[in-house]
């Protein structure tokens, strides 16, 4: 059974913005209202646009309704990855800009996907975190839903105790919610039968059946039957196994379920020897295969063409945008031309009064007047184009040099630090040989003197000095990572410095008087401090500031 609960797969919250948001929000719920009707190109369009128009004006909140509702419809015509690529986004924005309540969306969301896909390790990671968020917020219905994906989750991957656990949970949380309630006693009927209890399950099954709608639950009403023609072909009652798993056929409303179905009758057929009826239930299921195949490519071409448009639609969009501009320009040249005419021109009327004769001649050089000014801006113009590429080539050698001048530093700075590297080595080695020996132990000016060497190797003074020169080399950098994250300590700053001159970790750890398991483990945890789940992007991030 495979039935995740996607209740909350769709997130469109009251809109309680300001009047400015009232037509996005508008057309928002226009874009929820289309994916609902399946008007996928409609609801993609809509939603495109919001999200469009929230990223100009930095409006956060619609920004990730809309980027969560576009993975919604790339989710319902199948293409899970794409799906998965606006989720991923979606959450980013969450974690930036807003609350709990919209990163616990989102995570359930990825992790229906992943169930999907199979990966249930995965979905049980992310179904985890939505879990953890939802009990912090205190919200009892979520914490419910979560739980009953958790149970499911936990009963795929056959982890029957940590699914009952979950269950009981939801169970308590969704006594309240009778429409959701009916998902706890399906997963509970599986948890029975996974664990050998075959009455209990048998039992619990038969009592939800009459209670799902053909329509309402049609997904749920056929995992029902095809356990309840498990349970029975379990217990040797093959016909009514048999009875089942047709009842299952019979509800299948899509190719999908009619494969489950029918792969549930050839295995009950198999049982009782009924090889010839198995064979035909496996072609049905061939047949079938085929068919859902060829829809699944249509459905792809579906999701090519809206991608396709959506591409267009922002294309089209920038180039609106262009035009805009253009036009506006253009007024603005044409109205001065315009203005500058109509004075030229009563000027020229003016004198018309007081010579008559010299009205051709003045026109005419009013004319040429013109063609001159025009021909001294194009002039300039270019005068100016000469002077700022000029400028450009100067302030890329000026680049290069610096950045010539400060990798030159960084070297000077990662040669100091391999010295100071070479240093407590040195130390260690004098130490280490040192206190092996007894002559030393009996020797109290020996055994002082090595003490102060330990107090040295631990105690690195030259380490503000070292921090001044990188900071003259390296000048802003320290400043950057200490504004974007100010959770790191003194010694995460003198970490990430080391790393930043790309010093390797048993350089690092030398520096630091510490094994190189201890300098990894600080990496792991300063990449955790910084938000990135994997140690190996740290370095490529640092270097980016």
């Amino acid at each position: 059974m495979k039935v995740i609960s996607i209740f909350l797969f769709l997130l469109f919250g009251p809109f309680l913005l300001a009047q400015s948001t009232a037509e996005l929000d508008s057309l928002l719920l226009q874009g929820i209202n289309a994916r609902s009707n399946k008007e996928y190109s409609r609801s993609l369009e809509l939603l495109t646009k919001v999200r469009t128009v929230a990223e100009e004006n930095q409006w956060h909140k619609q920004q990730f309704l809309a980027i969560n509702n576009i993975g919604a419809n790339y989710y319902s015509m199948l293409d899970y990855g794409e799906a998965l690529d606006n989720y991923l986004e979606a959450y980013t924005i969450a974690l930036k800009y807003l609350d709990g309540n919209e990163e616990m969306i989102v995570l359930n969301n990825i992790a229906i996907l992943y169930s999907k896909e199979g990966d249930f390790q995965k979905a049980e990671e992310y179904f985890s975190k939505a879990y953890v968020l939802a009990k912090e917020h205190k919200e009892k219905v979520k914490i419910g839903l979560y739980a009953v994906n958790l149970g499911i989750v936990s009963n795929q991957q056959d982890k029957i105790e940590q699914a009952a656990t979950y269950l009981a949970e939801a169970k308590e949380m969704l006594k309240e919610e009778p429409s959701l309630a009916i998902l706890v006693e399906i997963a509970l009927a599986e948890n029975h039968y996974k664990r050998g209890e075959l009455p209990a399950a048998k039992a619990l099954a038969e009592k939800i059946l009459p209670e799902l709608d053909a329509i309402a639950f049609s997904e749920e009403r056929i995992s029902i039957l095809v356990l309840l023609s498990n349970i029975a072909a379990d217990m040797g009652d093959i016909s009514q196994a048999i009875e089942y798993a047709q009842a299952a056929l019979k509800a299948a409303v899509n190719p999908e379920h009619q494969i489950s179905a029918y792969g549930q009758l050839a295995e009950v057929y198999i049982k009782n020897g009924a090889y010839d009826k198995a064979l035909t239930a496996k072609d049905s299921i061939i047949s079938l295969t085929e068919s859902l195949n060829q829809l699944k490519n249509g459905r792809l071409f579906e999701t090519n063409r809206v991608k396709f448009e959506i591409a267009d639609y922002r294309r089209e969009l920038q180039q609106s945008r262009e035009l805009r501009q253009k036009e506006r320009t253009t007024l603005y040249s044409l109205l001065g031309i315009f203005f500058l005419c109509i004075l030229l021109i009563a000027w020229a009327l003016y004198n018309s009064y007081i010579k008559n004769k010299q009205r051709k001649r003045l026109h005419q050089q009013n004319r040429e007047f013109i063609e001159l000014e025009l021909q001294k801006k194009e002039s300039d113009n270019l005068l100016l184009e000469k002077q700022l590429h000029a400028k450009e080539a100067v302030a890329m050698l000026e680049q290069e040099r610096l950045k010539n001048e400060i990798e030159n530093r960084n070297r000077k700075l990662a040669a100091k630090a391999l010295q100071i590297s070479g240093r407590n080595e040195l130390i260690k080695e004098v130490i280490n040989s040192l206190t092996h020996q007894s002559e030393v132990a009996r020797n109290a000016f020996l055994s002082t003197k090595i003490k102060e060497l330990k107090k040295l190797l631990k105690n690195d003074s030259e380490w503000a000095s070292f921090l001044t020169h990188f900071e003259e080399v390296n000048h802003g950098w320290l400043t950057k990572l200490r504004n974007n994250h100010p959770e790191l300590t003194a010694n995460d700053i003198r970490y990430l410095s080391y790393l930043y001159m790309d010093l390797t970790t048993k350089e690092i750890a030398s520096l630091f008087n510490i094994t190189v398991e201890a300098t990894r483990k600080r990496k792991e945890r300063i990449s955790n401090k910084i938000g990135l789940e994997d140690s190996a992007a740290l370095y490529p991030y640092i270097t980016t500031l």
